[in-house]
């Protein structure tokens, strides 16, 4: 019998989901010649598969996935003419690249590496009008990134100084238009716009009135529909005279 733990680890994953009896019919494919009983074979584990995961069924491209998964339990040396396309193996196997992480840090913590990268594409843009939109767009980031960070407001002009300093003073606007247009504030709703308001249940004006008349029986010490006082404590029976 295989040794589960001696196997590689996204081995190991599939033979706990479809159980270890499974995995020796599939490990059972190689030792038959004929390629197409041997994909009739296959197919028929497949079916067993789903049977063992009802869940999969809700799944897309289901029977992709089970066709992946018995053709890695097989190995890649046995051949398949399964209905579907089949990945390869070297990706289960082989080690991946290294993922190349950034080496040096944003020139300002405050805005990050997206502000960067907005920046430059402003950059490239030839058309004078579409850039100062750019421009202002980005205005409004930093200046939201910017109130963010450092928990207080900010100033135009130290927005200004900073796009200029990360674009190389290529991105310019009129502080003077800045101000006076509030370009780098977000803008506000409409104002034909009204607000929102929770709609409440049509139970309620009923639901109001039984606890007014509620109210009102308690507030005059009456208990009942009968408006007639509870007696406090249990009934007394009449004593019977002394024989």
């Amino acid at each position: 019998m295989t040794d589960i733990n001696s196997l590689p680890f996204h081995l190991q994953l599939l033979v706990r989901e479809y159980g270890h009896s499974t995995y020796l019919l599939i490990q059972g494919l190689k030792d038959i010649e004929d390629v197409g009983e041997r994909t009739k074979r296959a197919s028929a584990i497949v079916q067993l598969m789903l049977r063992l995961q009802p869940a999969l069924r809700d799944l897309p491209e289901i029977q992709t996935r089970l066709w992946n998964h018995l053709h890695a339990m097989a190995g890649e040396d046995v051949a398949l003419e399964a209905p579907v396309a089949l990945r390869s193996l070297t990706v289960r196997t082989e080690k991946p690249s290294r993922v190349p992480y950034p080496r040096t840090a944003p020139k300002l913590r405050a805005y990050g590496a997206a502000i960067e990268a907005l920046i430059a594409k402003a950059l490239t843009l030839e058309d004078a009008a579409e850039r100062e939109q750019a421009t202002i767009q980005i205005g409004r980031t930093m200046k939201f990134l910017y109130r963010q960070h450092n928990k207080e407001n900010a100033k135009d002009m130290t927005i200004l100084r900073h796009m200029s300093e990360l674009s190389g003073g290529q991105l310019k606007l009129d502080p003077a238009v800045v101000d006076s247009e509030n370009l780098f504030e977000m803008p506000a709703a409409p104002a034909g716009s009204k607000p929102f308001i929770v709609p409440q249940p049509q139970q309620r004006e009923g639901r109001d009135r039984r606890e007014g008349r509620d109210r009102d029986n308690r507030g005059n010490g009456f208990g009942n529909k009968n408006g007639k006082k509870r007696k406090k404590g249990r009934s007394q029976e009449p004593q019977q005279p002394p024989q």
